[in-house]
């Protein structure tokens, strides 16, 4: 039951940071969704500094680890509407840009999880 209530916290603040990343008005003038790509970027950072000091640590169940990696960075990333902007950006005919944010996406959001993983070591 402890394991649920931090979920439940992590997930509720994380959900309350991407909500507040959703309003940075400095970013609604790019063609890409940019306030998605830097709550999933950050959420992938994030996870790759507690995984990697949990590695360290011998922490992977701890309720640290399940606070902040399953809870807040799972409120934080938001898988679902990363693909449902994709399919306005097909739906669009903006080809281009649905490409680029894709591969922008994965190759970031896989290198910042090595980088946060490293930097915790």
């Amino acid at each position: 039951m402890k394991q649920l209530v931090l979920i439940f916290i992590g997930g509720g603040l994380g959900s309350v940071v991407r909500y507040l990343i959703s309003y940075i008005s400095v970013f609604s003038n790019f063609k890409l969704p940019v306030n998605t790509f830097l709550s999933n970027i950050l959420g992938c950072l994030i996870v790759g500094l507690i995984m990697g000091w949990a590695i360290k640590n011998n922490q992977m169940n701890s309720p640290q680890t399940i606070l902040f990696a399953t809870g807040f960075c799972g409120g934080l990333t938001t898988f679902s509407t990363f693909a449902y902007e994709n399919v306005n950006l097909i739906k669009s005919g903006d080809i281009s840009t649905f490409l680029i944010y894709t591969l922008v996406s994965i190759v970031i959001g896989f290198s910042s999880i090595l980088i946060g993983i490293q930097l915790a070591k």
